[in-house]
């Protein structure tokens, strides 16, 4: 099997937000959407652990199908 490896997104620019819905209680995902390229999603309460990333256009189709 041939498998693509990619290295992790440079996230050290992110500047994460957490959801107005979220009450301030820590237990929510957080997104960055300062980044062009991709828009990362990780849990609150682990900031230093792994991160989701989507593209823009994954993002928007994702936030429209919630609503």
């Amino acid at each position: 099997m041939n498998r693509a490896h990619h290295s992790p997104p440079d996230l050290s620019g992110a500047k994460w937000r957490s959801s107005t819905y979220s009450g301030g209680n820590n237990e929510c995902v957080e997104i960055a959407d300062n980044l062009p390229a991709l828009i990362p999603v990780r849990d609150s309460k682990r900031p230093k652990g792994p991160a989701l990333s989507f593209s823009p256009h994954a993002w928007t189709a994702f936030v429209e199908h919630l609503r």
